[in-house]
């Protein structure tokens, strides 16, 4: 077997507050070497996401903590260079969960098979991956956008909130995206079809938002929190759906926030407005993985849908390229390349 060296990107100590680059660390080792029943897979593709923040912390979540030294965890897109395993060939591209590291085994649990003639093999990682089907399954499943309502959502240029507000338009609803900056305001009118596009970086967003949703919300995708919820909360129509997958605004938080506790008020309208506000994860609705695959793929074929890829190139930027991601500086759906090309 060649020598293959290891480049990986390991968590170096628990973040408090917001991360900072020192808090990983790259470092190299001799790749390992697959035993009989094991693949020894390449890293093409990296997906960097906003859950990734909860698992560098050791506090109780739904998943297991990465721990102090260990390599980042994440969706990845590999080449099999290595097979000792019945099922692959070297040369078979597969979806898998290798980290942030340019080398890892399998015993081929997980993996799928993926086929580059029907779709950019990236696009397993977004559009047709872990992202799309968050947005396929909260909102079809929890949202339940009924044609003529309004649906919102937040963070609505990256690759969850981008689809969502597609589906609601091809569900026949009216959908207003929540993004930061113009620019990616510009973007949700003009390439993905929203009917409007709010900038929550402006000072009169609460005002700007209330003209764009002027029959109030029906459905809001919550994928921030904080003060994008603010705005959104007094919107919220009777019998308003709201799946809740991510609260990025939050994910860096300390300590409470200072103020009243407006737990109160938020039952009060929880009970008079009959709101349904539900948690997901994507797991918790992995039996339409099928009909996702198959609605999601006809809409691409179809035009209907579009999708948007922030590349970085290089698994040694994937630290910033991350801290950037909780910042909101992506603007689509962020890859990390780590080579151009398989091995051969």
């Amino acid at each position: 077997m060649p020598n293959r060296t290891n480049h990986k990107i390991v968590l170096a100590s628990r973040p408090e507050g917001a991360p900072q680059p020192s808090k990983f660390r790259l470092e190299q080792s001799p790749a390992p070497e697959p035993r009989d029943g094991q693949v020894l897979l390449r890293t093409l593709w990296l997906s960097l996401d906003p859950y990734m923040r909860g698992r560098m912390s050791a506090a109780r979540s739904y998943a297991k903590p990465v721990e102090v030294g260990e390599p980042m965890v994440g969706g990845t897109v590999n080449e099999v260079v290595a097979s000792k395993h019945p099922d692959f060939k070297p040369g078979d591209v597969v979806l898998g969960y290798a980290g942030w590291q340019d080398y890892a085994v399998s015993d081929g649990a997980g993996l799928r098979k993926l086929d580059a003639r029907r779709a950019p093999v990236s696009t397993a990682l977004g559009v047709l991956g872990m992202p799309g089907m968050t947005a396929y399954t909260g909102l079809l499943t929890i949202g339940q956008p009924k044609g003529g309502e309004t649906v919102a959502v937040a963070a609505a240029t990256g690759p969850v909130g981008s689809l969502v507000g597609q589906i609601a338009k091809i569900k026949g609803c009216r959908a207003v995206g929540i993004a930061g900056g113009q620019d990616k305001c510009r973007y949700l009118a003009e390439e993905f079809g929203f009917d409007a596009a709010v900038d929550h970086r402006s000072k009169n967003f609460p005002d700007e938002l209330r003209q764009a949703c002027p029959k109030g919300i029906d459905v809001y995708f919550e994928n921030v929190g904080g003060a994008v919820w603010d705005a959104v909360f007094p919107l919220l129509n009777d019998f308003a759906r709201i799946p809740v997958c991510g609260l990025i605004a939050q994910y860096n938080m300390t300590e409470l926030p200072a103020g009243p506790d407006r737990t109160p008020q938020l039952f009060r309208q929880v009970l008079t407005k009959r709101l349904t506000i539900r948690g997901f994860i994507v797991r918790d609705f992995a039996d339409q993985a099928e009909a996702f695959g198959r609605d999601v793929s006809a809409w691409l074929k179809q035009g209907k849908i579009k999708y948007k890829e922030d590349v970085v190139e290089g698994l040694e930027n994937a630290p910033q390229a991350f801290l950037g991601l909780l910042q909101g500086k992506n603007f689509g759906k962020l890859l990390i390349r780590v080579v151009r090309q398989v091995e051969g």
